[in-house]
């Protein structure tokens, strides 16, 4: 029987929709779309402010740094970098339908704000536990935040269902014994969720 399900967070309950204003900020600033990526999310500070090692607000100082600005342009970065993303509230309210029959969680890769994020949103209720990798030291697809997720919400892996659109995260997630949907868009994933709630009833 299926008692428990976890979500990603970036790149599944909020996608990136419109490519337009990260866009515009990389032609401003003169970069490649592809750099601008990977100067947010893919570099040494990126990676430390995932880990809970620097806060976020350090990471956003080295972001500036990289991209030659000064500190009062972070929150015009942000709001042009994350312009496009776009919260699936469909998506939401399943989960939040989900409940109380299956029990809900997040595990997402992601800097120190996250929870404030998410409450602000109002959507924190959606989830009996979140497991965010700046808050707990561990990132996907490391074992042990699997088994960090699972023990909160006292499953076993085979009571377990993991979304993620990575697929070396869902890789992770099955490695330990959970069943895993690669993300790809999402009435396939909530397809593919039904289907394996529906045969472990």
């Amino acid at each position: 029987m299926i008692r428990a399900v976890y979500f990603d967070f970036g790149g599944v309950l909020v996608r990136t929709e419109f490519q337009g204003p990260r866009q515009h900020l990389a032609d401003r600033l003169g970069l490649e779309y592809e750099d601008l990526v990977r100067i947010v999310f893919e570099s040494e500070t990126a990676r430390q402010a995932s880990l809970g090692l620097i806060d976020e607000q350090v990471h956003w100082e080295a972001i500036l740094r990289a991209l030659r600005l000064p500190p009062t342009e972070r929150q015009t970065v942000a709001d042009a970098f994350f312009g496009g993303d776009v919260t699936d509230r469909s998506l939401i309210a399943f989960l939040r339908g989900l409940r109380p029959q299956v029990r809900v969680g997040l595990i997402s890769n992601a800097w120190s704000g996250l929870r404030a994020y998410i409450t602000a949103q109002g959507f924190a209720d959606v989830f009996d536990t979140m497991i965010i990798s700046a808050e707990v030291g561990l990132m996907k697809p490391d074992a042990a935040i699997y088994h960090l997720a699972l023990e909160r919400l006292g499953v076993q892996p085979a009571e377990a269902v993991f979304v993620d659109d990575f697929i070396e995260n869902v890789e992770g997630a099955r490695a330990v014994g959970m069943h895993a949907i690669h993300f790809r868009q999402a009435e396939t994933a909530l397809e593919e969720l039904k289907l394996i709630l529906a045969d472990h009833s």
